[in-house]
């Protein structure tokens, strides 16, 4: 319906008769691309219910997944979810939007101290807020790797995986490895002493070395379907981000199905990732997109999500609404002496980014 009103101009008194259209407002909806089981059964279903907005929901099972279809242009998505690294390229290609933080009234439930360490790859917070955080570890059966390797197997090690002699006794109950080089090259440059952000290509040569020696005993590589794979017993040992590795044993809890599965932080040192809720430059509703941040800031909200999904999440005041295990747990929220040792993710070079790729394509492929 039109806005029309008459006005009246001038000593003549003349009359217009002036027609204005009304703003239009975002349509009810919100496309959201995330990584699956990453959200409480109820989350989306109660926004919709207090908004009025209707989700729609696609899932990636990689960073470089997001990555692709993000680069690629004219996405549709109004939320993403990418980890720091992925923000980082995102941020410099120009490809999210800055967030208008008049429009999060609930930004003040942030963590500083989490938020100082996420600017490494947000200077000034300014492009994202952090979602979830947590370690990259190992999950494993309890029992079938005492009963191969024995009391004193190193489970908390990266050894357990990158020890050939290892790999090779594991192999007959299943080894899962990252099919992320991001992930792998991090990690096993920790383990063998050197700067997980090397810039020094001769260091991703010897870390795929390593790998190649190994490869014959890798089951498979995947950044997600390890979960259900450790929760039936398929295998028994997985590189692992650590909420999903406790969402593995509280599934293999309630299936009774005798399986333990087990969590630890490698001593050589671990990665301390971050996983962010970013705005497209392309939103097609980005006010909308403004609503889902502002409602995943509510601490009873995101606390709620992190009693499902198991990982840590860095709001000050969800504390009173989580899971008192959870929050106990020194795996999820590690004490002062571990968390010293967790290394940030940074934002590789090009030329490091095409290194690790084709050195880790060719680690599979066994070429």
């Amino acid at each position: 319906m039109s806005n029309c009103t008459w006005f009246k101009f001038g000593a003549a008194l003349a009359l217009a008769w002036v027609c204005t259209s009304p703003v239009l407002a975002e349509e009810k909806t919100l496309n959201l691309y995330i990584w699956s089981d990453y959200l409480a059964p109820d989350t989306i279903a109660n926004f919709t219910k207090e908004t009025g907005i209707k989700v729609n929901i696609d899932n990636y099972d990689s960073s470089e997944m997001l990555e692709a279809k993000l680069l690629a242009g004219g996405s549709g998505y109004d939320v993403v979810v990418p980890n720091g690294p992925v923000l980082g390229r995102f941020i410099k290609a120009g490809i999210v939007q800055p967030l208008d933080k008049t429009k999060l009234t609930n930004i003040d439930t942030q963590d500083p101290n989490i938020a100082k360490r996420a600017a490494v790859q947000d200077p000034g917070n300014q492009f994202a807020m952090v979602y979830m955080w947590g370690t990259s570890g190992l999950g494993y059966n309890v029992n079938k790797i005492k009963q191969i390797l024995g009391k004193n197997a190193p489970v908390d090690s990266w050894s357990l995986i990158l020890d050939p002699q290892n790999a090779a006794k594991l192999s007959q109950c299943g080894i899962s490895a990252f099919d992320s080089p991001a992930d792998i090259f991090e990690l096993t440059l920790s383990y063998m002493g050197k700067s997980p952000n090397s810039a020094v290509a001769a260091d991703y040569e010897a870390a795929a070395a390593m790998w190649k020696n190994v490869r014959p005993y890798i089951t498979q590589f995947n950044n997600s379907e390890y979960i259900t794979a450790l929760a039936n017993g398929d295998i028994c040992v997985a590189m692992g981000y650590s909420g999903d590795v406790f969402q593995a044993s509280a599934r293999a809890e309630e299936a009774k199905n005798g399986v333990k599965i087990a969590y630890r932080i490698p001593k050589e040192g671990a990665i301390m990732w971050f996983d962010f809720l970013a705005i497209p430059k392309d939103a097609p509703h980005p006010d909308n997109a403004h609503k889902f941040l502002n409602y995943i800031l509510r601490p009873e909200i995101v606390a709620k999500i992190s009693n499902e999904v198991y990982y840590a999440n860095p709001n000050m005041k969800a504390a009173p609404f989580m899971n008192k295990e959870l929050l106990a747990d020194p795996t999820v929220y590690p004490p002062p002496t571990v968390a010293a040792k967790l290394l940030t993710e940074t934002i590789p070079t090009p030329e490091i980014e095409r290194l690790r790729t084709r050195l880790w394509t060719r680690v599979k492929t066994g070429s």
